[in-house]
């Protein structure tokens, strides 16, 4: 999981001017889209140094790590939608959905 990990520290350091430009307009959604996107991170952080018996704590980490992706997807794309942004880079946008398949692989 330290590729997902490291696509999604990546992505963090793209939406930067997003979020900044998110909040001029939203400053609780600019919150939530932070709050979500460093909850991937740390979710995935967690879960790959879990082995053996601890498996489902490891499961149960991706599968929060998957929710949390997917609010980060959605936080963007509703920002996108109430013109708070004119549109969300289709490569930040790639490289979380590269997250959140793999952690629907990780998570089946």
């Amino acid at each position: 999981m330290l590729r997902i990990h490291d696509d999604m520290l990546e992505a963090l350091r793209s939406m930067r001017g997003v979020i900044a430009a998110i909040e001029r307009r939203d400053a609780d959604l600019a919150r939530q889209l932070r709050r979500a996107g460093a909850s991937v991170v740390l979710n995935l952080a967690e879960g790959s140094g879990s082995f053996g018996r601890v498996r489902t704590a490891r499961y149960r980490t991706a599968l929060a790590a998957l929710g949390s992706a997917r609010e980060t997807l959605s936080c963007l794309r509703v920002a996108e939608a109430l013109g708070y942004v004119e549109a969300v880079p289709q490569e930040l946008l790639a490289r979380i959905n590269r997250v959140v398949g793999t952690l629907v692989r990780v998570a089946a």
